[in-house]
């Protein structure tokens, strides 16, 4: 049996209906979609009408087109139903007052993939604070978070390193909560003062993986085609801290890793071994070449590996990026470079600092650390967060 999102409780609920008061703002993507497809707008037209006033696109647009980071979405006109169509990924990155007049309630409905740095939490999070100015209604939609409810990875962010790819302090990089628990958590510590409601989805547990929810996949962004390819993001992503390329410009983005000057056949038969003597499982590890079509070494043949996550329950996608970024900094020496472009509007630090929300995972890296320094690494203050978590969890855990 499939869940239930939010999107299909408030088109069929009429208690859920009713939460949702005067005009209407809709922040949404192309993925916000019910289970036979239908897409959110057409969704809600159809059931309040007039009363829809304006929509909202995070990073990527509302219509999920646009490719990289830091290309931005401009303003514009629906083409079909005549409404204002805001980029929260233009100018601002956050909605300026004149974008939230005149609504009483705005619907969030954003497919998330259960990664701190994947920029729609933190869109999520500059609509509430600012909604707090206004008698605005904030009312989110709950869907799967693809990666489970149930594994925690990666290190804390830290307040004095907020950016737009870490907007919320104090959580890991692989967080394990519904973007309506991440709502939860930012009512709680950081929007107190806003009108939330989540309508919570109906039939799914943490312990499911996107696979199992009987949902669609439709892409979240355009280099995440396929759900294996979010499950790897918590680690594949880190890649953008580098020269080396995380297949983007490739049919399977983000689920392959590599570089030109990589002989894949033998750095693979090296990374598992790497694996095994850490104890990761859950993946099987292949030797691949992929040739870009754009952005880095585009239109090389570059050597690399391609990870396949194969029991969901034990792959540590955010461990095996690390180890993955340690072993290929080793490998490629002087054919390696951090990426010192600016990245998500930040231009002070490495763009690696700010995925990792400061610099101590590039020293291990540099400084060929160990798989214990990782882990200590992990582990700090990580108790504070999950009893923090705790507190504003929507879905139980089952019983084991």
């Amino acid at each position: 049996m499939a869940v239930t999102t939010g999107l299909e409780r408030l088109i069929r609920d009429k208690k859920c209906q009713d939460l949702i008061q005067g005009n209407i703002g809709i922040l949404c993507h192309s993925a916000s979609v019910t289970s036979q497809f239908g897409f959110i707008v057409d969704e809600l037209i159809s059931l309040f009408g007039t009363r829809v006033k304006k929509l909202f696109g995070p990073q990527h647009g509302l219509v999920t087109d646009v490719q990289d980071n830091m290309v931005e979405t401009d303003h514009t006109v629906h083409p079909y139903y005549k409404l204002p169509v805001y980029s929260l990924y233009s100018e601002t990155r956050g909605p300026t007052s004149e974008m939230l007049s005149d609504l009483d309630t705005l619907i969030v409905d954003l497919q998330d993939v259960g990664t701190r740095v994947y920029t729609y939490i933190s869109t999520l999070t500059l609509m509430m604070q600012k909604a707090q100015e206004f008698s605005l209604k904030i009312v989110v939609l709950d869907r799967p978070n693809p990666v489970g409810g149930e594994m925690i990875e990666g290190a804390l962010s830290q307040e004095e390193w907020v950016s737009f790819v870490s907007q919320i302090p104090g959580i890991p990089m692989r967080h394990s909560m519904t973007m309506g628990e991440v709502a939860q958590w930012v009512k709680k510590y950081m929007a107190p003062k806003v009108e939330l409601s989540v309508i919570e989805m109906k039939g799914w547990q943490r312990s499911m993986f996107f696979q199992e929810t009987g949902l669609p996949w439709v892409c979240p962004s355009p280099n995440l085609p396929t759900a294996e390819g979010a499950q790897v993001f918590p680690g594949s992503v880190l890649f953008e801290g580098t020269n080396i390329s995380e297949a983007r410009g490739t049919t399977r983005s983000l689920e392959q890793i590599g570089h030109p000057a990589i002989n894949p056949y033998l750095f693979t038969e090296h990374f598992k071994s790497v694996l095994k003597k850490a104890g990761l499982q859950g993946q099987v590890i292949r030797a691949v070449y992929f040739y870009p079509m754009f952005q880095k070494h585009a239109q090389q043949s570059c050597g690399g590996v391609f990870i396949h996550p194969v029991e969901l329950s034990h792959f540590r996608s955010w461990a095996l990026g690390q180890l993955l970024l340690r072993e290929l900094y080793a490998e490629l020496g002087e054919n390696f470079a951090w990426n010192d472009q600016a990245y998500e509007y930040e231009t002070k630090h490495l763009a690696i600092d700010y995925i990792n929300s400061g610099p101590k995972l590039r020293q291990w890296v540099e400084s060929q650390g160990s798989v214990e320094d990782l882990f200590h690494i992990e582990q700090e203050k990580m108790k504070e967060f999950k009893q923090k978590r705790e507190e504003i969890l929507i879905y139980s855990h089952q019983p084991a």
